[in-house]
């Protein structure tokens, strides 16, 4: 009898610590959920940093307002003659604490343009972004991740990190598609990945609505690019033009976990404001 219960005496005592481990371990999961996008270690936890190309668009409200609801942060890199266009959409941008670099002036292929533009490319994007946030950039992404060596050398002149990406879902061909996009991102993801979207099209902020449930259901924190990597040396560069090797790291969600969408036409995509200044150039973006 007394080994019996001796027995059950450390049955006991080994539920218990288990039940003290689980709850520890609720509480610091709790607890890092708690922590402001601004504040969370990415050295301790999980983060990724969602970044959203050639905008402001009519969709960038309605994104800055999912981003929001979910307490995510991001970095939107924004063509400059968009914000000289619409000042009051990069000052809201701002306003939201998302971090705002440059993508150039009007989208060209940087390493196809005279080399005499390239200053100006980068150096009126600033002035524009600047004019309208109060804050000058102090990243930029090139058009297309295309870049070369004259390139970063101009953006370091003028106090510029470039910024590339390792996950791309391809949002901008897939479109409407959502669950192509979806499966790029689920396959992709990482700790410390730096995801390639756009706000110019609809169907990109209903992916983010529908995703960030699944990110924050996998222990992820969205992020600012810098916030993520820390500062960048200017002229310096970080990521490529190409997805990383497959993670296959996200766990998924049951459907019920996942927001439906309304059943509405979605808009067309936002095109981009048209290159008058520099022949042969194409400013990308969807077809007007």
């Amino acid at each position: 009898m007394p080994v019996k219960r001796g027995g059950g005496l450390w049955w006991q005592m080994g539920a218990f610590v288990a039940v003290i481990a689980i709850v520890g371990a609720l509480m610091v999961h709790a607890g890092q959920r708690g922590m402001s996008a601004d504040e969370i270690n990415c050295a301790k936890y999980k983060c990724v940093a969602l970044t959203f190309d050639d905008g402001p668009s009519p969709f960038t409200n309605r994104l800055l307002q999912v981003l929001r609801d979910q307490g995510a942060k991001a970095t939107f890199f924004l063509i400059g003659n968009k914000v000289a266009a619409d000042p009051d959409a990069a000052r809201r941008i701002a306003a939201a604490g998302m971090e705002v670099g440059s993508h150039t002036w009007e989208h060209p292929n940087m390493t196809t343009i005279p080399v005499a533009d390239i200053p100006s490319q980068l150096r009126r994007a600033t002035q524009s972004i600047a004019a309208a946030t109060g804050q000058a950039p102090k990243l930029y992404r090139p058009a297309g991740g295309l870049s070369n060596d004259t390139v970063r050398t101009e953006a370091g002149k003028q106090g510029l990190a470039e910024i590339l990406w390792d996950v791309i879902p391809f949002d901008w061909i897939n479109d409407a598609n959502l669950a192509a996009s979806t499966y790029m991102l689920k396959t992709q993801i990482k700790p410390g990945s730096v995801v390639l979207l756009h706000d110019t099209y609809s169907s990109t902020v209903d992916l983010v609505y529908q995703f960030l449930p699944v990110l924050i259901a996998n222990g992820y924190h969205m992020v600012t690019v810098s916030h993520l990597l820390g500062d960048r040396a200017p002229g310096s560069t970080y990521g490529g033009r190409e997805n990383g090797p497959p993670a296959n790291a996200i766990i998924d969600i049951s459907a019920d976990r996942i927001p439906t969408l309304p059943n509405t036409p979605s808009p067309k995509p936002a095109p981009n404001l048209p290159i008058t200044d520099i022949p042969n150039q194409n400013p990308g973006g969807p077809p007007a």
